[in-house]
C-alpha cells in the first residue's frame, strides 16, 4: 500500500483495511456484477471500502465483506455495486449513432423496441426518445424503450428526469423548448423532461450478469455503449450471445466509440462505426 493510503487508512474513524481486502472485493464484485476493478482503483476502492465499514459500524474491513458473502440478499449489495459504477453520460454522445438509429426506424416495421442496458442517469434514453419522436410515425403506440441499470441511485436521476441547463447543452433548442420544462424559483437552472418524453420509457435496476432479462421480448436496437470495456472478454463473450439472442433479425447493436468485438462473436457483424447488426 502507498504512503498515502497508509495514511488514509491508519486514521482512527476509518476500519482497518487488511493486506488483500482490495483483492476480495474486486473478486466480489466481479462475480456479482462482472466489473473488473484494476489495481489502478485500489488507493480509491479501499477508502470506500472502509466508509462503507464504518457506515455499518465494524471495526474492519474484512467483516464488511464477510457480510456480503454470507447475505447475498443484503441490502448492503446495492450501495457496494453502487459504489462501483461509473455513470459517465451525455445527451446525444456520439450524435452518429442517433442519425443511424433514425434512419434505421424510419424502415423498420412497427411496432419498434429499444433497449438501453446501461441508461446511467437518462440522457441516453431520452436522446433515443427523442430521435424516435422525430423520426416515427404514432410513437406513442408505435415505439418502447425499456431502459436498465444496475446503479439504484443512477436509474432514480434518470426516473425524475431532471437536468442543469449546462447537462441539458447537447440538447438542440428546438428540442428543448418541445421536450422539457424549464425551472423556475429556486429550480432556475434547471430543466425537466416532460411526460410526453417520460411516459415513452419504462425505467428498470438491472444487472447484467442476472438471469433475470426482459423476458419473452425482442428488440429492434440495443444500446449497450462504454459498458463492455468494465468486463473481460469471457463475460463481454457471454453477453453478445445473450444480446443476440433477444435482438430480432436485422437488429442493430449500439456500443461504445472505443470497444471492439468483430472477434469474439459470429452472432453479430460489424455494420458502421461501433454498429454491429444482428445476423
Amino acid at each position: 500500500m502507498s504512503s498515502l493510503a497508509q495514511s488514509i487508512f491508519t486514521m482512527p474513524d476509518l476500519p482497518e483495511v487488511g493486506h488483500n481486502d482490495f483483492e476480495r472485493a474486486a473478486r466480489i464484485l466481479h462475480r456479482r456484477a462482472g466489473i473488473v476493478l484494476g489495481e489502478h482503483k485500489r488507493e480509491m476502492a479501499e477508502r470506500t471500502l472502509a466508509m462503507r465499514a464504518r457506515a455499518m459500524k465494524l471495526d474492519v474491513v474484512r467483516q464488511y465483506l464477510d457480510h456480503l458473502e454470507q447475505n447475498p440478499q443484503s441490502g448492503q449489495w446495492e450501495t457496494f455495486v453502487n459504489a462501483f459504477t461509473i455513470n459517465h453520460t451525455a445527451f446525444f454522445r456520439e450524435q452518429h449513432h442517433f442519425n443511424i438509429l433514425a434512419k434505421f426506424a424510419r424502415s423498420r416495421k412497427k411496432p419498434l423496441s429499444v433497449w438501453c442496458c446501461a441508461a446511467s442517469t437518462g440522457e441516453e434514453p431520452y436522446s433515443i426518445a427523442m430521435t424516435l419522436r422525430e423520426s416515427c410515425v404514432a410513437p406513442e403506440t408505435g415505439v418502447s424503450i425499456l431502459a436498465t441499470d444496475i446503479d439504484t441511485r443512477a436509474v432514480a436521476a434518470a426516473q425524475e428526469g431532471m437536468y442543469s441547463d449546462e447537462r441539458a447543452k447537447p440538447v438542440p433548442e428546438a428540442y428543448l423548448h418541445k421536450y422539457f420544462q424549464r425551472g423556475t424559483g429556486r429550480r432556475a437552472g434547471m430543466v425537466r423532461v416532460k411526460p410526453i418524453l417520460r411516459n415513452m420509457i419504462d425505467f428498470d435496476v438491472m444487472n447484467l450478469l442476472s438471469q433475470d432479462w426482459p423476458a419473452g421480448q425482442k428488440f429492434d436496437a440495443i444500446f449497450c455503449r462504454n459498458t463492455m470495456i468494465y468486463f473481460d472478454k469471457a463475460t463481454q463473450t457471454k453477453l453478445l450471445e445473450r444480446f443476440a439472442s433477444v435482438t430480432k433479425p436485422g437488429g442493430l447493436l449500439f456500443v461504445g466509440h472505443s470497444e471492439n468485438f468483430t472477434y469474439l462473436t459470429k452472432a453479430f457483424r460489424l455494420q458502421g462505426q461501433t454498429v454491429y447488426v444482428a445476423t
